[in-house]
């Protein structure tokens, strides 16, 4: 009677709780609603004031609504980045040699949590806000580089993922001994390339101003950026280096029980 009321008793036991491998997953779940609705205010944003007051730099209304918010941007991307990289740096694990299986296996799932908010920020920044750039060249006189969209794309969404992909390159090379141990060949083409991207930004507006003006997709302006997307696919190579980890340490958990 007393093996049946044990039982019943770690079987209700906080039923609503979480796998002890998906604590971080109420975090993540808030970063990626935070992000979606922060992509989608700022699209807004665009198609509210974009045409109406983002077409002739030298108008007073182009400084209230645009470099008011590009100066606004720099103050955010710089708190952002210094604030996340210091927190991971400075709380990073001085004792990984120590570290329980378990403990190990809930921070691959956390090293793939902070991926798929980077990646989710790159598609971002290459989808709406990057294609539509094309559109807006042809049909609008580019008289300054700090356009109604490259406020928004090349000096915030840009840099944003280049610090996501940097906090998950730090997790883990700070928390993971796998990553402690030395550089990653994948994690660092899969964060290293898309920021190349931002690099390419520089010669692509370059290349515009005294070359052409029109944006010509198979241009050799942009091949930089083709480029550093394909980098993107050292993913897959992270992954492949988790799951061999895992298998291990699943091993060590079983042995041990």
């Amino acid at each position: 009677m007393a093996t049946t009321t044990e039982h019943v008793s770690l079987s209700t036991e906080n039923p609503k709780s979480l796998p002890w491998y998906l604590t971080d997953l109420p975090k993540y779940l808030k970063g990626f609603g935070f992000l979606t609705v922060m992509y989608i205010s700022l699209r807004l944003y665009q198609g509210a004031f974009a045409i109406a007051h983002g077409l002739d730099s030298s108008e007073p209304a182009f400084e209230q609504y645009w470099m008011r918010l590009f100066y606004i941007e720099l103050a955010v991307i710089a708190a952002v980045a210094s604030g996340f990289w210091g927190y991971l740096w400075t709380t990073r694990d001085r004792n990984l040699d120590q570290l329980a299986p378990k403990e190990e296996i809930r921070r691959y799932f956390t090293l793939t949590m902070w991926i798929s908010i980077y990646t989710f920020a790159v598609y971002w920044a290459g989808s709406y806000f990057a294609e539509q750039d094309n559109s807006w060249h042809q049909v609008a006189i580019r008289d300054t580089p700090f356009t109604a969209n490259h406020i928004i794309e090349f000096y915030f969404n840009f840099p944003l993922y280049v610090i996501l992909g940097g906090c998950a390159w730090l997790y883990a090379r700070t928390r993971l001994p796998l990553y402690a141990k030395g550089i990653s060949l994948p994690l660092t083409l899969a964060v290293f390339g898309p920021f190349m991207i931002l690099v390419s930004v520089g010669f692509n507006e370059w290349g515009h101003t005294f070359w052409f003006r029109e944006e010509f997709f198979a241009a050799p302006i942009h091949w930089g950026f083709v480029i550093g997307v394909w980098f993107a696919l050292g993913v897959g190579g992270i992954l492949l280096q988790g799951v061999t980890r895992l298998i291990e340490l699943m091993d060590k958990i079983e042995d041990v029980e």
